[in-house]
């Protein structure tokens, strides 16, 4: 059973019984506790159900329980597939940034193998490695957001511009030829602050990302290191992830690059983004004086 029909089945058995055990589920599905567990544990990240001791229950839409955007609760078996070569890529013991978002989501889902020291503002990925004793996870200060459960403002920021990060684990709102978008604003200066404290930027997305230009300029493609997608982007993007000397990976082509990327790609990439916070602090300090 495919993972979108397992969660549909999970979300029409809560809506008949309100509560039922992992066990229960497990048989229900024909899956394994564990894969459940992880089922369960996306479902609650979409706002659906709520996690319990050894069961979920469904929430009730009316209340004030976090849920991530609605517009990033479809593409699952997309996202679990982005997830799966994210997370194919990361080192054990590395220091990564997980960005807020379903489809970081469900990279972090993956990274419990690796080992990894994650560094996030996303309550979601903290949740969902709060009963794991293999892993470090640092979770920033902030206020919650509570519509996507994230932690904002200058608290936020401030713990990202205090760190060092092999790698930052990024999505966004939309990609063009002419660089990346949130829709979201005031997630933008904590995502500039995760680019500029991270060697290397994975960003992923699936392919309703591309073409779609959101409210708020996040960074350039020259930010960027490696994208990660479900489908082969358009003919425009393409060229311009070419010649930005990006690595493309698209999950419906297997694992190897579609474009190959230059080998100091990460390292430019940060510099780069480094130089661009610099000139705009600078900036303002102009202004203020």
């Amino acid at each position: 059973m495919q993972l979108e029909e397992r969660q549909n089945r999970i979300e029409e058995h809560l809506q008949k019984v309100e509560f039922a055990s992992l066990e229960e589920l497990s048989e229900l599905v024909d899956a394994s506790v564990s894969t459940v567990r992880r089922d369960v544990t996306l479902l609650e990240a979409k706002g659906t159900l709520r996690r319990t001791h050894g069961g979920a229950r469904l929430v009730n839409p009316k209340s004030d329980e976090f849920a991530f955007s609605a517009r990033e609760t479809h593409q699952l078996d997309e996202k679990e597939a982005i997830g799966q070569a994210c997370a194919a890529l990361i080192q054990p013991n590395q220091t990564v940034i997980v960005d807020a978002g379903t489809t970081c989501f469900h990279v972090a889902a993956h990274l419990e193998a690796k080992t990894p020291h994650i560094i996030t503002n996303s309550l979601p990925v903290a949740n969902l490695f709060a009963g794991t004793s293999q892993l470090e996870v640092v979770v920033s200060g902030g206020v919650i957001y509570p519509r996507l459960g994230v932690l904002v403002g200058p608290l936020a920021v401030e713990a990202f511009t205090k760190i060092h990060a092999d790698v930052a684990i990024m999505s966004c709102g939309g990609v063009t030829p002419g660089g990346v978008t949130n829709s979201h604003a005031l997630l933008i200066e904590i995502q500039r602050a995760m680019i500029q404290a991270a060697r290397r930027v994975i960003l992923c997305v699936d392919h309703t990302k591309f073409g779609r230009q959101s409210i708020s300029r996040l960074c350039g493609l020259d930010a960027i290191s490696t994208l990660i997608t479900d489908q082969t982007p358009p003919a425009d993007i393409f060229a311009a992830l070419e010649q930005a000397g990006i690595e493309l990976i698209v999950t419906s082509s297997g694992s190897a690059p579609v474009l190959a990327g230059r080998p100091d790609r990460g390292s430019r990439a940060a510099a780069r983004a480094r130089e661009a916070a610099d000139e705009a602090a600078a900036e303002r300090e102009r202004f203020i004086d």
